[in-house]
């Protein structure tokens, strides 16, 4: 009787610590960049308020390096998301770059003028990015390759109904309130703080267990929601994207002391520092949602840009409130009514586009169209 021939099993090849530090060469790019903050970013920042060339320097520095950084934070959660699966490596995703918006803010808002618009100027621009500039794009490139797209609906709609009533909280109650501008009280304050956390914090149970399933691809198909899985373990890609993050929050603290000043140097609105928050952090976000509508996994999409938005208004909000309350500063909130009636309009839009269980690119235009209009406002108005 024939013997079966024996299979050679190859040896695991070792890659080597140069192999390593290449495929994660934004690391120690990162912590050089800290150390010399840390070393001389007092007086460099200091010598920069007289001076628009070396504040620009700093400015382009800093934004990239948090950039590259935030890239490899988002490729260590995708090797989280493919081992963990759905739901949980969007939300690794999400929340990952929320920490550094979360400290941009805070620290732009504490160190800039008083009665900053930072922090509403930031979300807002999130929403528009995500909600119509990359839920267009997603829904126009999907519908060109794949025609039409489906996804969870119960997903989608569990997404909006959280969204809605906390973007009225944060963005336009502060209006239609009896203290002086569009801010809230300190008792309104730490009230609607405390709720938004709450309730984001339903959200996230309800994403994460008894209906995870409203979060996954509605043909039961998640094998290809990422590109490959990853021969590390989950502690090692976690351990790296903490060695990740560290250094890009704390250099996105410094950008926070100088982007002000880098726009006003500029000639340019000073809501673009909202945008410039939201560029920094939506980025790596943007492309990963952009290639699942391409490869037809638009509930990744989906996933990804409303989670996003809804992870910004849960998380920061209740942040810059809370600290606001501790440092006795004013926090300017409310919109403008023309930026209200945007934002009316994209969530009203955004239910409609979420209304039935498939997409297509005429949707997608409707989005960007909109995207373009809060773009030649800001520049504009």
């Amino acid at each position: 009787m024939a013997q079966r021939p024996r299979k050679i099993r190859r040896p695991r090849q070792r890659r080597s610590p140069l192999a390593l530090i290449r495929d994660d060469s934004q690391v120690p790019a990162l912590w050089l960049s800290a150390a010399l903050f840390i070393l001389f970013g007092k007086a460099w920042l200091a010598s920069a308020s007289g001076n628009t060339a070396l504040t620009l320097f700093l400015f382009v520095w800093l934004f990239g390096a948090i950039l590259w950084g935030a890239f490899g934070v988002v490729r260590h959660a995708e090797h989280l998301a493919a081992k963990l699966g759905e739901p949980y490596g969007t939300l690794i995703l999400t929340l990952s770059v929320t920490v550094i918006e979360v400290a941009f803010i805070i620290t732009a808002v504490f160190s800039g003028a008083p009665n900053s618009p930072v922090a509403r100027d930031a979300v807002f621009a999130v929403f528009m990015i995500m909600i119509n500039g990359v839920v267009g794009l997603c829904l126009l490139l999907g519908g060109l390759r794949h025609h039409e797209q489906n996804y969870n609906l119960p997903g989608a709609r569990a997404f909006l109904a959280v969204l809605v009533p906390l973007a009225v909280f944060a963005l336009v109650l502060p209006n239609f309130t009896q203290t002086p501008g569009p801010i809230l009280s300190a008792g309104q304050a730490i009230s609607i703080g405390a709720l938004t956390l709450a309730l984001y914090g339903v959200f996230l149970s309800m994403q994460t267990a008894r209906y995870s399933g409203f979060f996954k691809d509605p043909d039961g198909d998640d094998k290809d929601a990422h590109d490959h899985v990853s021969a590390r373990s989950v502690g090692f890609h976690a351990g790296a994207l903490l060695v990740t993050l560290l250094p890009a929050v704390f250099l996105t603290e410094e950008l926070g002391h100088i982007v002000e000043r880098a726009v006003s140097a500029t000639g340019a609105p000073i809501a673009l520092v909202g945008v410039i928050v939201a560029v920094l952090v939506l980025a790596p976000e943007s492309m990963g949602a952009l290639q699942a509508a391409l490869r037809n996994k638009l509930q990744r999409s989906v996933n990804i840009a409303l989670g996003s938005v809804l992870a910004t208004i849960g998380l920061t909000i209740p942040g810059v409130l809370l600290v606001g309350g501790l440092l006795g500063k004013p926090i300017v909130l409310g919109l403008g009514p023309r930026e209200m009636l945007l934002l009316a309009s994209t969530l009203l839009v955004a239910s409609l586009t979420f209304g039935g269980e498939r997409t297509n690119m005429l949707q997608g235009v409707v989005h960007l169209v909109m995207f373009l209009v809060f773009v030649v406002l800001m520049f504009a108005p």
